[in-house]
């Protein structure tokens, strides 16, 4: 009888622990995405305070030690302290959402009331702003912690070198240490491909969100200019700058896009956006068959870009992943055509930030409270001993534009109109749901002076000069370890079907992220809950 019995209850704690291994799971923070992280967190198996520490060891482990990548200019010092009282919260009964708890990292142009605000430039070092930006308030309001701000190139400065802040110097790519993480939100691209926060900020007057994005194979969007607010966002392009979220998967792109996206009256430009945004969350968009039934242009134009030189290696990435499209279910047309020279009409066409950037300097300093130290585009641009100014900043301080009347500005605005509609005719003549093409057609630009030859880069900036959105997915690696992107452009407002694209794609293209050699996984990383 007593024999019997052990054997029951052996039986019973065999079958208890085996429905506990059959329950559980196993997060790793190279690959976990925030919605993920935001079930281990309400499960109680993972405190935000322990998710902060283990993204705070890879900072230290391979930003400023180890590789020595440079991605941030400043760590939030109260970031351990925000996630206990974050803890406590969700202890309490109260979650904010699937951000509550969870580290963002953000690039050096949005303002953050409790950490300096940059952009890169020497002469702004230590200077806080005088309140949080509108997509950093929104963050904090869902939870977020913003735990580091991040290098970039300069904002205000032009030093020497390509990509580089006169404040942080360059910040190196993960994947290959001679190169560049992309362009101005460079450390934003680093740093969420190096897993130094569940996702990232990154901002594009031309191509800053879109190039680190493929260069960091990363998901980055791009949004429909008036998506996401401006307001306390350094910026020089009043009639298209732009704020995007940069994340190592669709899902966790569409999380942060759901907070940050939407109207905000300290930056009317986002009143485009009313009545435009779907009801339903950016994120009930995800679909791993979503490129079922999908009908895509591939863009003669995206071809046609020759500095640096085409690299076959990137080109046989592209033609790989556009594949995967048709393979998948997609109405593929190929190719359709603007019918012009699209680099040349880019590069003859003077953008608009050439006129606009120093009325958005004014009016970024005129939101800053008294005790900032500059008060006029004059004073934080000018007379540094140093720090290399921008000569054309000078030059529009001196002639001062009237946005009113300028016939130049008016003829730049009609070009970008045009374009645009153009854009928008050729999705409607074939009935497209997005143009499709590689965003770039070599590997990232090596690191070095700008004004070498080698480091001539004429970035596709379709997407910025007609405010469309676009969303850059990764299409994988060159035999050599270089990653880069596939870029998808769509209609005014269409955010929901790229991200159905998109995720689709994701979902169809196999194994073509990976975490970088150089920053492999630490101890601790993998928790099973």
């Amino acid at each position: 009888m007593l024999s019997r019995l052990r054997l029951a209850l052996c039986t019973l704690v065999i079958s208890h622990w085996s429905l506990v291994i059959l329950n559980s799971a196993e997060l790793s923070l190279s690959t976990a995405t925030i919605t993920e992280l935001h079930t281990a967190i309400t499960s109680g198996k993972l405190t935000s305070e322990k998710l902060t520490s283990l993204y705070l060891a890879r900072i230290a482990a391979y930003d400023q030690a180890g590789p020595k990548l440079a991605s941030v200019l400043f760590l939030n010092p109260n970031a351990l302290a925000e996630a206990r009282a974050l803890d406590a919260e969700l202890k309490a009964g109260k979650s904010r959402g699937p951000l509550h708890g969870v580290p963002i990292v953000v690039k050096d142009v949005y303002d953050t009331a409790d950490m300096p605000t940059t952009g890169g430039y020497l002469p702004l070092k230590g200077v806080k702003p005088t309140q949080d930006a509108f997509v950093i308030k929104k963050l904090r309001d869902a939870g977020a912690i913003i735990l580091a701000k991040l290098n970039q190139s300069d904002w205000y400065g032009q030093p020497a070198n390509v990509a580089a802040s006169t404040l942080g110097g360059n910040t190196l790519n993960p994947y290959d240490l001679t190169r560049t993480p992309g362009w101005s939100s460079s450390g934003t691209g680093a740093a969420v491909a190096a897993v130094f926060g569940a996702a990232g900020l990154g901002s594009e007057t031309g191509f800053s969100v879109r190039t680190p994005t493929s260069d960091s194979n990363l998901y980055g969007l791009a949004s429909t200019s008036g998506l996401i607010s401006r307001d306390g966002q350094m910026w020089s392009y009043i009639t298209g700058e732009r704020c995007g979220p940069l994340a190592r998967s669709m899902a966790d792109l569409c999380a942060v896009l759901d907070v940050i996206a939407g109207f905000d009256t300290f930056d009317l430009w986002t009143g485009q956006s009313l009545g435009q945004m779907p009801l339903q969350s950016y994120a009930s968009f995800l679909d791993k068959n979503g490129l079922k039934g999908a009908r895509v242009g591939v863009l003669k134009e995206g071809w046609d870009f020759k500095n640096p030189a085409p690299d076959p290696d990137v080109i046989a990435l592209a033609k790989k992943s556009i594949a995967v499209f048709a393979t998948s279910g997609a109405k593929i047309v190929d190719p359709v055509s603007l019918g012009l020279d699209l680099p040349q009409v880019l590069a003859s066409n003077s953008f608009p930030s050439r006129f606009e950037r120093i009325p958005a300097i004014a009016h970024y300093l005129a939101r800053q409270g008294p005790s900032y130290p500059f008060k006029t585009p004059a004073q934080l641009l000018l007379n540094h001993p140093g720090v290399p100014g921008r000569p054309a900043d000078a030059a529009a301080i001196a002639n001062p534009v009237d946005l009113n009347r300028d016939p130049e500005y008016r003829a730049t605005l009609a070009g970008k109109a045009a374009l645009r509609a153009a854009v928008i005719a050729l999705m409607d003549k074939y009935a497209l749901d997005a143009l499709i093409y590689p965003h770039k057609l070599s590997k990232a630009l090596k690191l070095g002076p700008r004004e070498d030859p080698e480091r001539k880069y004429d970035a596709n900036q379709l997407s910025p000069l007609t405010g469309l959105p676009a969303l850059v997915v990764p299409m994988g690696f060159t035999p050599d370890g270089n990653p880069v992107g596939l870029e998808i452009l769509g209609r005014p407002w269409s955010e929901p079907t790229l991200i159905k694209i998109a995720s689709g794609y994701e979902a169809a293209a196999g194994p073509v992220r990976a975490l970088p050699k150089t920053t492999p996984a630490l101890p601790g990383e993998t928790i099973t809950y």
